[in-house]
């Protein structure tokens, strides 16, 4: 695995973003681990977060594009960050923007924080996880009400490999229901292949129980593909 991967696992558990236990998703399944980037809490914290995202973003769209999207709420922040890092590492001013869960009828009007989005935009979307799809179905006809806008692709900072709707992934049924290319920094089992057989400051974070229930948890809801 490359030693960028490697790092971006130890920061998330270093930050708390990362926690293995009992949790639900966003669309009802129980999981014995969970990714929240709420939890990049500090300005550091938030540079190195940018950083990858952009890097991994630049890797994919280079400096095509117009507009970093992070949908509401946990995107806002990851598309701040990330636009400011293109801007320091790539010397390319991308405008950062995000959906409001409420629209304003006042002052800054509008659906959208940040800068506008309209027609012959070209923009990409980044998000802390997609586990079934469903913020997504949300946020594609959000960026297409604002005009002919051209949706390049998304990123997540981890694949989490589990099916959606059907048996192929969530991040591959995105590519073929709306024709955009999709992209992680690490996925989820370059992380349990990592922390399997590396301790993070001394300690073993996935053991024979909790690999035994992932392995129960890939059975019911893995891809075909992961």
């Amino acid at each position: 695995m490359d030693a960028y991967k490697e790092e971006f696992i130890e920061f998330m558990l270093e930050c708390q973003v990362l926690k293995f236990g009992d949790f639900v998703t966003k669309s009802g399944r129980n999981t014995p681990f969970f990714v929240n980037t709420g939890f990049y809490r500090t300005g550091s914290q938030l540079k190195r977060l940018g950083e990858n995202y952009a890097k991994a973003v630049h890797s994919a769209f280079g400096t095509d594009f117009d507009v970093l999207f992070g949908p509401a709420y946990k995107g806002i922040p990851l598309s701040v960050t990330a636009s400011i890092a293109y801007s320091t590492l790539y010397d390319k001013e991308i405008r950062y923007a995000s959906n409001r869960k409420e629209i304003k009828d006042h002052g800054d009007k509008g659906a959208l924080l940040g800068g506008p989005v309209g027609d012959g935009d070209r923009v990409v979307i980044i998000e802390d996880v997609t586990t079934a799809g469903t913020s997504i179905r949300e946020t594609v006809p959000i960026l297409k009400g604002c005009g002919n806008v051209d949706i390049k692709g998304l990123v997540v900072s981890v694949d989490r490999e589990e099916r959606g709707a059907g048996e192929i992934s969530a991040l591959r049924e995105i590519e073929g229901e709306y024709g955009f290319k999709t992209l992680s920094i690490v996925k989820m089992s370059e992380v349990v292949s990592y922390l399997k057989t590396h301790e993070v400051n001394g300690q073993k974070i996935i053991d024979s129980e909790l690999e035994s229930r992932i392995e129960a948890y890939y059975k019911e809801y893995g891809a075909k593909e992961a």
